[in-house]
């Protein structure tokens, strides 16, 4: 694991973790004061492999590895904007990556400066990231906060459901129903849809109280394809 682990000898550029939102607040992107405090608290340069640890706060999407990507700061933003997350919430998230976009959320169920509450249980398919995000969440203090499992995430979790809500980061074919399913009434799932490689859109679906699913598109995305039995083959 010596390609993923991040020295700590090498730091972010300091001045760009402010910069960065302070932009993302002035054109809108982000409004809600719990993003911004998960966004300031979680160090995004200990998700990141080393030799990209300098450009932790650059807005954009890097690569950590096994073909995967860690998702730009505007877009992990807008998934806690759009999916208005409440302290105390159990989430699911497909695609976990280096770990980072599961402490964000974590960061806003259940605040690192107050006892546990809410959860985040994340599931990624390659076993070199399962290591590698546990390796961050212990090293930036969110294991107790965020269980990552090695599995199919487009079959969800059944044996932890319901959940409050769930997110996906990477583009299915069509919502695939096992997540719908796993979905509380009144819960919310988002997730790209659409083509197997750019452009999709980022949808919105809720579940209400009598059950009853509705679907919203929110923007277009260009999201890695999601991999698994109710998504794309390869």
């Amino acid at each position: 694991m010596s390609d993923f682990t991040p020295s700590e000898n090498v730091k972010p550029d300091g001045g760009r973790k402010e910069a960065t939102l302070k932009r993302l607040i002035a054109s809108r992107t982000v409004k809600k004061e719990e993003t911004m405090r998960a966004y300031r608290t979680v160090p995004r340069e200990l998700f990141l492999p080393d030799h990209l640890v300098h450009d932790a706060y650059v807005d954009t999407p890097l690569p950590i590895g096994e073909g995967q990507t860690i998702s730009a700061i505007h877009m992990c933003l807008i998934y806690l904007e759009l999916l208005d997350l409440k302290e105390g919430m159990k989430v699911l998230e497909v695609g976990g990556g280096s770990g980072y976009h599961a402490a964000l959320v974590a960061e806003v169920v259940s605040p690192s400066n107050q006892p546990p509450s809410g959860h985040v249980f994340t599931i990624e398919r390659k076993p070199e990231l399962v290591e590698f995000a546990n390796a961050n969440l212990e090293r930036a203090g969110y294991s107790d906060r965020v269980t990552v499992i090695e599995g199919d995430g487009t079959l969800g979790l059944p044996n932890e459901e319901p959940f409050d809500r769930i997110m996906v980061a990477a583009a299915a074919p069509h919502v695939p129903e096992p997540l719908v399913r796993q979905l509380k009434p009144e819960g919310m799932l988002l997730i790209p849809v659409g083509r197997h490689h750019f452009w999709q859109e980022l949808t919105l679906v809720t579940k209400n109280k009598k059950g009853e699913v509705m679907e919203r598109r929110q923007m277009s995305v260009a999201f890695v394809p999601l991999i698994g039995k109710e998504g794309w083959s390869q």
